[in-house]
């Protein structure tokens, strides 16, 4: 069976999500082929512990989202269709370690301030703060659109006639900085690196990887302007209220059915094959796959010249990542009260500790001392668990995939995540919670582990258990992702499209590339003949 739509697009993790929306809102018809049982890629929720208790499996936080420019294109759309989020005015993040030291960043930068030990630091906070709204154009302008040589030749007169020479050398040189060296030349006290550096692991990144310069002011300032919203009811509402859009719009979607290759015709891709039927597109097919799925496996090798496909083999997956989720029969009795009211928390010493654990993952060694990421969404979200009860969404960034050793000496693994180790595991990380809420352990209902092996198997993405998509080294980030001879959505193939977290912007549930490729796809089809000589 064969059937025909405007575009045909492989995948439904968010950027899948966003440029079916944007499509089907603007009149197009489209196919969204998914090869799990439901839509969503790591946008999902459910009952994983005990009845009544509703936990977000993977992804959870979207401020990216209600930050980005997809988000201005559907939210009132979505937001129609049954999307609320619960957000925080106090309280946002926190860092503690077992040193007993914890710092606490509110919505209100006076408040987060308040706390800092060294009033020298309170004004580089502010500085930093103010150098991130003066470069805003500049970094939001680069996340947010196709970095090819025109584009990268406007922002860079743009950045110049604002920033002048030196402000724009100044943020150059921050952009090829880590974030612990960023820390290290502008605060003495020891808050801000326990604050932010834990947040770069959301980027995929380290404290010690070129652009950690640029990302930790990012997220800081998200962070004081956006808050930690969450979806009302779990993340499943969020695929509810797209998925509602998409019937409203016609969009067929295809679930359960994996795509096994792309259909070429006269050398321009004409759609889709599965195990048993082909889905032909008119305009374009937009594939969220890595690059390797897209150009080892799923076109033919004869339409990929030998250097992509090379690039393509060649493409680097970063670190593992696991979840524990527990049902808590009453919120964490954390020691310091201060921290009852936070709802995420990362569990750190800064960006020694983290850096410590990133190296040993990526040894292959599970690391002694990880970093943790502490979740209460049902502190934002009461509908989360019955009456007096609690949720805890706990994540771990700095895992190797195929374990070989432990750093701590306790746990025998031989290079596969089996059930011992991930229960093994999970009770080291929760004792080092326990270390700063010593009633943890008496109040847990249940837990559910996800591992590494588990986060691969659900999405095909995730390779080695990294949920996001390939390293985001500078090498293999922004004008170079994912490969240096393709750095951008529309391949060298005619009507063939590429997007995801293996693709700029990277990693997130900001839906960026989805939206850019939305946006050409819908652009008029005439191009300046001056434009088309830079691209």
């Amino acid at each position: 069976m064969s059937s025909i739509s405007d575009v045909v697009v492989i995948g439904s993790g968010i950027n899948g999500l966003v440029v079916t929306a944007e499509l089907a809102l603007a009149g197009r018809s489209v196919t969204l082929i998914e090869a799990n049982p439901e839509i969503g890629g790591f946008i999902e929720s459910g009952e994983r512990t005990a009845p009544g208790f509703i936990h977000d499996t993977f992804s959870s936080w979207h401020p990216l989202f209600v930050s980005g420019a997809a988000y201005g294109a559907l939210g009132d759309e979505l937001h129609a269709r049954g999307l609320v989020y619960d957000n925080t005015d106090g309280p946002v993040t926190a860092g503690a370690g077992p040193d007993g030291r914890v710092a606490v960043a509110h919505r209100d930068i006076d408040a987060t301030l308040a706390a800092f030990e060294h009033p020298e630091d309170k004004d580089a906070y502010l500085g930093m703060l103010g150098d991130l709204e003066a470069r805003a154009g500049t970094i939001f302008g680069a996340l947010g659109t196709e970095l090819d040589p025109s584009s990268m030749a406007r922002l860079a007169m743009r950045t110049l006639g604002s920033q002048r020479a030196a402000g724009t050398e100044a943020l150059v040189r921050d952009g090829l900085s880590s974030g612990r060296s960023y820390l290290d030349s502008r605060f003495d006290g020891w808050e801000t690196d326990r604050l932010w550096s834990p947040w770069l692991l959301h980027a995929g990144l380290g404290p010690d990887s070129a652009t950690g310069g640029v990302m930790l002011p990012v997220m800081a300032g998200t962070m004081h302007q956006f808050g930690l919203p969450v979806v009302r009811g779990g993340a499943k509402k969020f695929i509810d209220a797209f998925t509602a859009l998409f019937d409203d719009h016609g969009v067929a979607v295809v679930r359960s059915t994996p795509v096994t290759e792309i259909v070429m015709r006269d050398g321009v891709a004409a759609g889709v094959r599965t195990a048993d039927d082909e889905w032909l597109a008119r305009d374009a097919v937009v594939a969220g796959v890595t690059p390797q799925a897209l150009y080892n496996e799923l076109l033919p090798r004869d339409m990929v010249p030998p250097k992509v496909f090379e690039q393509a083999r060649g493409y680097r997956y970063g670190r593992a990542a696991m979840q524990i989720h527990l049902a808590l029969d009453r919120p964490v009795a954390w020691s310091d009260e201060r921290l009852r009211e936070v709802p995420l928390i990362h569990v750190t010493e800064g960006a020694s500790t983290i850096g410590i654990a990133c190296a040993q993952a990526q040894a292959g060694v599970l690391p002694d001392q990880p970093t943790i990421v502490v979740g209460a969404q049902s502190l934002l979200d009461p509908s989360r668990a019955p009456d007096g009860a609690a949720t805890l969404w706990i994540q771990l960034q700095e895992l190797p995939f195929a374990p070989v050793a432990d750093a701590a000496g306790e746990i025998s693994t031989t290079g596969t995540w089996t059930s011992a180790v991930a229960e093994a595991y999970a009770d080291r990380v929760l004792e080092r919670i326990a270390a700063l809420a010593p009633d943890l352990t008496s109040t847990i209902v249940a837990r559910n582990i996800i591992s590494p092996t588990d986060l691969a198997g659900h999405n095909a993405n995730a390779v080695n258990g990294d949920p996001y998509c390939g390293s985001a080294e500078l090498d293999q980030n922004l004008r170079w992702r994912p490969i240096t001879s393709q750095g951008r959505h529309r391949t060298g193939i005619d009507h063939l499209w590429h997007i995801g977290a293996s693709t700029h912007p990277g990693p997130g549930l900001g839906g960026g590339s989805g939206h850019l490729v939305a946006q050409q796809l819908l652009a008029p089809r005439s191009r300046n003949p001056i434009a088309r000589f830079f691209s």
